[in-house]
């Protein structure tokens, strides 16, 4: 199966995990196998990798290309079920765990899958398939208010209101059925002159506000975290690769957290609330991509790589 996707920051992840020969890892975003590839090669003949994956796609074209190796097994699922997903296998520790958060670049070139504003296809944004909820049921069906929020929550859009009355004023003539309807209504509710000074395409922030929302990417995140540092054995290591401000928002806090999760009052003489380190952040203010990458994938831009050990 065809499942193009360019790894980011491979080698930097790979630096930061530290995959070794006879360690288990887990590669929650499995895609198109490019990361696991090297992972498996690091680990293996001795250790095992586990990759999970929503998207049958992404689990039939790393099963085809990784599937031969009997120290890999491919889970399709949802990293935040981690724990559950790696119990049912009889797997209760780990020695690293990466994830390759957002959409994959097959995702975005398969038109008809409805992630990418360019094309005119379906308004789908569905990762994983075998759910009902649809980029088209939100802007047909859910109510302008919700519709405004999420744009505004997930898409940080300045024009959240008027894109969500101005999709509400078109479904009201007829459904809005393809990503180009969607496009039109941005925009008509974002002014030519606005639209004219923007870096990139007017509607990339209600796409992205959308694919979170179908694809409930934000809210399980932080626990998704917990889980899989819990799962770590000492020494063991999480990263996680971002690609924009909310996520990374959500990973940073979350590590930080781990790194020092008291809650005492700042100026008190001695530490009472009992709540220990569980990690430490290993890549500070965290890891972007080089020249040299950014000349070879320009989708690379604003991705960022954290990572942490367990303690």
């Amino acid at each position: 199966m065809e499942f193009e996707h360019v790894s980011v920051l491979l080698e930097e992840t790979l630096q930061w995990l530290a995959p070794r020969d006879g360690g288990v890892y887990v590669d929650g975003t499995l895609g198109g196998g490019g990361h696991s590839a090297r992972i498996l090669a690091a680990c293996a003949p001795h250790g095992h990798l586990y990759g999970i994956d929503r998207d049958a796609d992404a689990i039939a074209a790393a099963t085809e290309r990784l599937g031969d190796s009997p120290c890999f097994t491919a889970i399709r699922g949802n990293f935040h079920d981690v724990r559950e997903l790696l119990a049912q296998r009889g797997v209760e520790q780990i020695d690293g765990m990466l994830l390759d958060l957002g959409v994959s670049s097959h995702q975005l070139d398969t038109e008809s899958r409805g992630f990418s504003y360019h094309g005119d296809a379906p308004l789908d944004m569905r990762m994983d398939q075998r759910q009902t909820l649809t980029a088209g049921e939100i802007v047909n069906m859910w109510p302008e208010r919700e519709i405004a929020r999420i744009l505004s929550d997930y898409g940080e859009e300045k024009w959240a209101a008027r894109i969500a009355q101005i999709i509400c004023e078109h479904r009201a003539r007829g459904t809005i059925a393809t990503t180009a309807d969607l496009v039109r209504c941005v925009d008509a509710a974002i002014p030519k002159k606005i639209r004219m000074r923007e870096e990139g395409h007017s509607a990339r922030r209600t796409f992205q506000a959308l694919r979170i929302a179908v694809n409930d990417e934000l809210a399980p995140l932080t626990r998704a975290l917990e889980d899989a540092v819990g799962l770590l054995a000492p020494g063991g290591r999480l990263c996680v690769i971002t690609f924009h401000s909310l996520e990374d928002r959500i990973v940073k806090h979350t590590m930080r957290r781990l790194q020092n999760p008291c809650t005492c009052p700042p100026k008190a003489p001695v530490c009472t609330c009992g709540k220990r380190p569980v990690a430490r952040v290993l890549t500070g203010g965290g890891v972007q991509p080089g020249a040299q990458e950014l000349a070879r994938n320009p989708r690379a831009r604003s991705a960022r790589l954290r990572a942490c050990e367990k303690l």
